[in-house]
């Protein structure tokens, strides 16, 4: 009865995980400028690859293969909003009339 349950909630988890990164791949398209672009991909990397990846290891069971999955969930939720908030900065940074295009607060 157990089994059936984790299954459940793991293959629930891998959906939930493909919807996510199939939104931020239609919101990729559909968004006209690169910072909003870039906020999809950056929402749908993080939320996707965490349901995807905790949906596996409900999936595959407790094992050293799940603690690897672990390290690099945390891996890639350290590093994703950083290299997306450099990204962000460098498109603020070097656009010449950013304000025109969006709203960007003064430092």
């Amino acid at each position: 009865m157990i089994d059936a349950v984790v299954t459940a909630a793991g293959l629930a988890l891998v959906l939930f995980g493909l919807f996510v990164f199939f939104s931020a791949v239609l919101g990729l398209y559909r968004l006209h400028y690169v910072l909003d672009r870039m906020h999809a991909a950056a929402v749908g990397d993080a939320l996707g690859i965490f349901c995807i990846l905790a949906g596996l290891i409900l999936l595959h069971g407790w094992s050293l293969a799940a603690a690897k999955t672990l390290l690099i969930i945390l891996f890639l939720w350290l590093t994703s909003p950083v290299a997306s908030h450099l990204i962000a900065e460098m498109e603020v940074e070097t656009v010449p009339d950013i304000r025109r295009e969006c709203e960007v607060e003064e430092r």
